[in-house]
């Protein structure tokens, strides 16, 4: 009898870390093992990690106000219609905002990032009422062409 392996979409991961500024390459770590069991998932690369890094960099910061012992989870799916939806949950009631930052800011430019290289992003708040996540949907990159060699 021959059988055929379907090839699936990966569930949901999912990871609680510390809220602290160290967990952000072990989130960045993470999302980079889930993009590699993608057939295509060097073509979210680039911008979900920089956008996961900044997200989680974000929930740690805002986060002054929920208790030290709150972890931040951070979730990565591939939706049905190929985008990958990346989510970080955090205990804070802060609500991230979009604004310009002067040149002499030294912060304030993660939300905007977020806004220029997602597809859609939004805020909402968490079930149980604890807190809230950000989530960020990204469009694979174009996929690489055929290199064309000339010859002379």
């Amino acid at each position: 009898m021959l059988k055929i392996r379907t090839a699936h979409r990966p569930r949901t991961f999912a990871a609680r870390l510390d809220s602290r500024t160290e967990s952000t390459p072990i989130a960045r770590q993470l999302l980079r093992a889930y993009l590699a069991a993608l057939p295509t998932g060097d073509r979210y690369r680039d911008t979900a990690e920089l956008l996961l890094g900044e997200l989680f960099a974000n929930a740690v910061q805002h986060t002054a106000d929920a208790p030290t012992d709150r972890l931040i989870e951070v979730r990565f799916a591939l939706t049905p219609d190929h985008r990958l939806r990346l989510e970080v949950h955090d205990a804070g009631t802060g609500r991230p905002s979009l604004h310009t930052p002067t040149p002499d800011d030294e912060h304030g430019r993660g939300v905007l990032l977020v806004n220029e290289l997602a597809e859609k992003w939004g805020c909402c708040p968490r079930a149980g009422g604890i807190g809230k996540f950000v989530w960020a949907l990204i469009a694979p990159a174009p996929a690489p062409t055929p290199a064309t060699f000339l010859t002379v």
